[in-house]
């Protein structure tokens, strides 16, 4: 079984991998149709000529330096390279709008940006020629700007080649503690506006610490494969998709987007994949549908694997099942392996609840299927369910080694160790709110089994969490849309979902003004199957979307059967709604909409 060592920092991980892993593979890219290689020694090279660049542009230790950049190997590069300088890495969305990126450079202080492309800086440089903090802009590719103004651009290219650097020289200069901070991370608060969480070094060596237990233990720690596919500026990505493969000296392959994903799996056959609950779904109906097409034989043996499947996580198993498991592994299940590569050893699932029915399917049909649960604020994985502890897909298993928690008086997980965060960039209310006495209130409602394993049972906060594992804050987005002229109540709904549905109660009097002018009866049950006018409330719906992010926007609504009323006991005496009095009241409706 191997350990991994203790390091100071992240930069000091990666150059000790690098050292160790030389010209082998480490970062690979599809270009021209074929999987090309950058070594961990030119990854290396690359990151210690950038790094020294920096600081030659005038970064100096603590500047706040945001990266705008799909997933691939500059990416990775650029973030190292950051943190190398002395820098902290603010990582952002690339669906991000441009008011989006305005707060967050504002709010960061980034002095510095990182895009990746053309395209990317057509909503950032708007942004960031009028901050107030950002000075120059480096463009992985050919970043064209009309005017830059008082803005310095600069290639990213150019700049590795003209400052050349020893590895080991900028390794050792990399001396850094581990609770100093290595990125900000931003995340949807209950007020609307992103919050940066302050992910100290700690933090994350902590989370790549116990996650490299779970397969050293579990499974035998090996020549590791990832196929990098969620978003690197997400935390589970970054820490799970990136800083993880990097302890074990994985090698990483960036996916060339969902589209080629199942493609992708076959070719570069990944051992470990981090994934979200929408991509299991997506992945289950594939299969399913393929399986289909092969006929009747076929298909009864995959109802037979679920149903096995069933009774192994209820643990009614016996010896007469012994039969079909052997015929199973024999025709079934090594075709669908193949289709994975053939040599996955775990999935592992976070960034948003799963439901159990996906666990039992994928375990049923051969492949092992990890649930985990984490935060942002805590780098972020928390817990993971683990075949050593026994497999629960209603559970998310049991917290990383060195991980406190605990459940409140009122329910809530509350979480303690190096992994949780320093609290919210410039944002002492929030902080103080989430962090008590240095645990981390999570906001979760649940429970500890007599195994040690977490089970999550509600939710004690507004934030929706979509099936993609990202967060959006109702409040934000319902706001927006009651200042509308056409709408004066509204509650989203998301959770679990792969995009944002709304229930909308129509401004009285826009109503009436429609009403006279179309001579249609003013009544919400009868207007609400009207065309037209869902199609002016759509209008309205539309005009809100500009403004938000593609996660954040509502792609389908109802109209209220009435207004949202203290009486009807969908406000509180505060005139705040009740979600789950509105959820019981038009769940079924809103559930259909997808």
């Amino acid at each position: 079984m191997r350990t991994l060592e203790r390091f100071d920092n992240l930069v000091q991980m990666f150059f000790t991998r690098a050292r160790e892993k030389g010209d082998k593979p480490f970062l690979w890219h599809k270009a021209g149709g074929k999987w090309q290689p950058t070594s961990w020694a030119e990854a290396a090279r690359q990151v210690a000529s950038l790094a020294t660049a920096l600081q030659a542009l005038g970064l100096k230790h603590g500047d706040r330096v945001m990266l705008v950049s799909e997933n691939r190997p500059e990416f990775c590069i650029t973030d190292l390279a950051i943190m190398a300088a002395g820098c902290v890495t603010v990582p952002t969305y690339t669906t991000n709008t441009e008011r989006d990126h305005q707060h967050i450079i504002e709010n960061s202080g980034a002095c510095a940006i990182v895009v990746s492309n053309t395209k990317l800086a057509k909503t950032l440089l708007p942004a960031a020629i009028r901050s107030s903090s950002a000075r120059m802009v480096i463009g992985i590719d050919d970043v064209r700007a009309g005017q830059s103004g008082a803005m310095d651009f600069h290639d990213y290219k150019d700049l590795i080649a003209k400052h050349p650097a020893d590895p080991e020289a900028v390794a050792a200069r990399a001396s850094f503690r581990r609770e100093e901070l290595a990125c900000i991370i931003y995340t949807s608060g209950t007020g609307g506006s992103p919050r940066g969480v302050m992910q100290h070094h700690g933090a994350i060596l902590h989370n790549v610490n116990g996650c490299c237990t779970i397969i050293s233990e579990d499974f035998g720690w090996e020549d590791e494969v990832f196929l990098s596919f969620l978003p690197l500026s997400h935390a589970y990505e970054h820490s799970g998709g990136q800083f993880f493969p990097i302890g074990l000296g994985a090698e990483i392959y960036y996916s060339e987007g969902l589209e080629k994903l199942a493609s992708n799996i076959e070719e570069v056959r990944p051992t470990i994949m981090v994934v979200v609950p929408r991509l299991f779904e997506v992945l289950r109906t594939r299969i399913t549908k393929q399986i289909e097409k092969q006929g009747r034989f076929a298909n009864i043996l995959l109802d037979r694997a679920v149903y096995l499947g069933s009774k192994r996580a209820a643990g009614t198993t016996s010896l007469l099942d012994t039969p079909m498991n052997l015929l199973l592994k024999a025709t079934l299940l090594p075709k669908i392996s193949k289709r994975f590569g053939g040599r996955i050893k775990a999935m592992v699932s976070g960034g948003a609840p799963l439901n159990p029915e996906v666990g039992i399917f994928f375990d049923s049909i051969g492949l092992t299927f990890l649930q985990g649960y984490g935060q942002t604020e805590a780098a972020p994985v928390i817990s993971c369910n683990r075949p050593k502890a026994g497999l629960r897909h209603d559970s998310v298993g049991p917290p990383l080694p060195d991980v406190e928690v605990r459940i409140a008086e009122d329910g809530e997980i509350l979480v303690r160790g190096e992994l949780v965060m320093h609290g919210y960039w410039r944002n002492e209310e929030e902080t103080a709110r989430v962090l008590k006495n240095g645990w981390l209130h999570t906001g979760d409602i649940g429970e500890i089994d007599d195994k040690g394993r977490i089970k999550i049972t509600d939710r004690k906060k507004d934030i929706i969490v979509n099936d993609k594992g990202d967060n959006v804050a109702p409040q934000k987005v319902e706001g927006m849309l009651t200042l509308q002229p056409e709408i004066v109540q509204a509650m989203i709904a998301g959770d679990k979902k792969p995009y944002m549905t709304a229930v909308i109660v129509p401004d009285p009097e826009w109503t009436a003004e429609y009403c006279a002018h179309t001579a249609s009866r003013c009544n919400f049950r009868v207007l609400a199957q009207d065309h037209d006018y869902k199609a002016a409330i759509g209008a309205a719906v539309e005009r809100v979307n500009k403004d938000l992010s593609v996660v954040e926007r509502v792609r389908k609504f109802i109209i209220a059967d009435a207004p949202f009323t203290i009486e009807n006991e969908q406000l509180t005496p505060s005139l705040k709604i009740r979600r789950h009095v509105l959820k019981q009241a038009y769940g079924e409706r809103l559930d259909a909409l997808y």
